[in-house]
């Protein structure tokens, strides 16, 4: 008869990976904020003679999204040392002495890290963007003083009036020393329904105002067929922003949630423009949070198979190492689907079922010991 109940089984087993999962996050932030925002911090003190206060405050704007990036780490870091250490002290073979599988060992890591994965998805989906946004303001109206560079790219601003969707202006490079927009696209709404689109190939800032030139306007009726109003060479955008206010008002859409990125490829679809870097960037949105349960599995996998042998250094140079081999394989993936070599979803979606492959793999090979 077998003595461990269900839940004291689940209960050996979190409290096995609590702890260095809170290590995890804690280590990995401190390796990020050492490495990247205190010397930011360190720069903008010395050489721009920032305030203290100003510092702080887009340290801590810039500190979710750290965090939000060191919870599959972390989750890989948990288990692994979790695992390693129930092995070296017999626990796991005790389990399987008494017929438990390993599979059944995997059920609360998997429970764990799936409610981890809602909430990096959740984080990454409303406090990310707002921070990130707020970091990029003060970065722009308090540290650098308005002072824009000089060409940005994926330039994304929308336009509401009473509440309503009026319009979405998205511009593939913005120049604003020169004056000059590549890439215009325009959507016009009707009470939140997209009634029109305007491409044209380039905008000029002239005489105070916008023109943009070598475009098309397009129709849309309310059953979403599009048709072909008109070609034009040069023509008025009704655009009360110089280029370097838009430059200042606009979102990229790299720091948009999936949500908006969503809605912001539905309304751009219907003329049929090339949406391939947006829907990789939509994919990697959704596919990396999730990223949580499959590096959880793996470090269970690789951990029980270590069977304790090693210190938690080790351990921790172990994630590193496979957490590094997961970004060079997104880095890479998502270079394909931007080239259209590879399906936007695979380049989204790759890393993540390589990766679960390897930890299957490893699971099934403590199962069969």
């Amino acid at each position: 008869m077998n003595p461990f109940r269900p839940r004291l089984l689940d209960r050996l087993i979190l409290g096995a990976v609590a702890g260095p999962f809170l290590f995890g996050i804690l280590i990995f932030t401190l390796i990020f904020v050492a490495g990247d925002l205190l010397f930011q911090a360190a720069k903008l003190i010395i050489e721009r003679g920032v305030s203290l206060g100003v510092v702080t405050r887009l340290f801590f704007y810039r500190l979710p999204e750290v965090v939000a990036m060191t919870l599959p780490m972390s989750s890989l870091l948990a288990t692994l040392l979790g695992m390693s250490s129930l092995g070296g002290g017999s626990e796991l073979i005790a389990l399987k002495s008494l017929g438990i599988p390993f599979s059944r060992v995997l059920r609360p890591v998997v429970g764990a890290s799936f409610l981890v994965s809602l909430l990096a998805l959740a984080f990454n989906e409303t406090v990310v963007p707002f921070t990130t946004e707020a970091a990029d303001r003060l970065m722009k109206y308090e540290i650098l003083k308005n002072q824009a560079s000089a060409v940005q790219e994926k330039v994304f601003l929308r336009e509401e009036e009473d509440g309503a969707l009026r319009r979405v202006l998205y511009v593939d490079q913005l120049d604003a020393k020169q004056g000059v927009m590549r890439g215009v696209m325009v959507h016009e709404f009707d009470r939140d329904r997209l009634a029109r689109t305007l491409t044209a190939e380039r905008g000029l800032w002239q005489e105070g105002q916008w023109w943009i030139e070598d475009g098309r306007v397009y129709e849309v009726d309310r059953d979403g067929e599009v048709t072909l109003l008109l070609r034009f060479e040069r023509q008025r955008l009704a655009l009360n922003l110089s280029p370097e206010q838009l430059q200042m008002s606009t979102k990229r859409p790299v720091d948009m949630s999936a949500h908006e990125l969503w809605r912001y490829i539905q309304q751009s679809s219907s003329v049929g423009a090339d949406l391939s870097r947006l829907w990789v960037m939509f994919h990697l949105k959704l596919g990396v949070p999730w990223a949580c349960v499959i590096m959880a599995v793996l470090g269970a996998g690789f951990g029980a198979s270590r069977q304790g042998r090693r210190g938690s250094g080790v351990g921790f140079g172990i994630s590193v190492v496979i957490v590094f081999a997961y970004y060079v394989v997104m880095s890479m993936c998502r270079a394909l689907g931007e080239a259209g070599a590879i399906w936007p979803s695979l380049a989204g979606w790759g890393p993540n079922l390589l990766f679960l492959a390897v930890a299957l793999f490893f699971a099934w090979r403590v199962d069969r010991r």
